[in-house]
C-alpha cells in the first residue's frame, strides 16, 4: 500500500475511495462557486501531498459530472512528486446552463501510478510491426 503524507485546509475533505478495489480516489471541491456555460475555472481542492518518488498522481474527471456537462479542461492532469501546492481541479462547462459547486462535492478523481524514467537511445532504425507507420483511424471504426 502507498502511503501519502496530507495537508489540507479548514474547507478541505481529505479525498476517499467509494468502494473497495476502486483505482481512483474522489477529490472534493473546498469552495462554492458557479460554473457558467463553457467557462474554465481552477477549483481548489484544499489539499496538498507529498508523492513519494517514483510515483505520479493522475487526476481524472468524474463519469457523473460528465453527464452534467462538466469535465475537466485537460482531461487528465499529472501531479508530479516533487510538488507541493495545492490540487486544484480546471473544471469546464461544456453545458448550456450554469452548475453549482458546493464544498464537498465530488468534482474529479484521483489515481496513484508507478513511473518509470525514461532514456533514449537514437538509432537510424526502429523495429517493424505490424501497424508500423498507421496512426489515426487505423483499426477502423467497424
Amino acid at each position: 500500500m502507498l502511503k501519502v503524507k496530507i495537508k489540507t485546509s479548514a474547507d478541505a475533505k481529505i479525498p476517499s475511495y467509494a468502494h473497495k478495489g476502486d483505482s481512483g480516489m474522489d477529490l472534493y471541491s473546498a469552495e462554492e462557486c458557479l460554473l457558467e456555460p463553457m467557462e474554465r475555472r481552477l477549483v481548489a481542492t484544499g489539499i496538498k501531498i507529498a508523492i513519494p518518488l517514483g510515483y505520479e498522481a493522475q487526476i481524472r474527471p468524474k463519469s457523473g459530472l460528465a453527464l452534467q456537462g462538466i469535465s475537466h479542461a485537460n482531461s487528465i492532469g499529472t501531479i508530479d512528486s516533487s510538488y507541493r501546492g495545492e490540487i486544484k481541479i480546471p473544471l469546464i462547462n461544456f453545458g448550456n446552463k450554469a452548475y453549482k459547486i458546493e464544498k464537498g462535492k465530488k468534482i474529479g478523481q484521483m489515481v496513484f501510478a508507478k513511473v518509470e524514467e525514461a532514456i533514449f537511445e537514437e538509432s537510424d532504425e526502429l523495429d517493424k510491426t505490424t501497424r508500423n507507420e498507421q496512426g489515426f483511424g487505423s483499426t477502423g471504426l467497424d
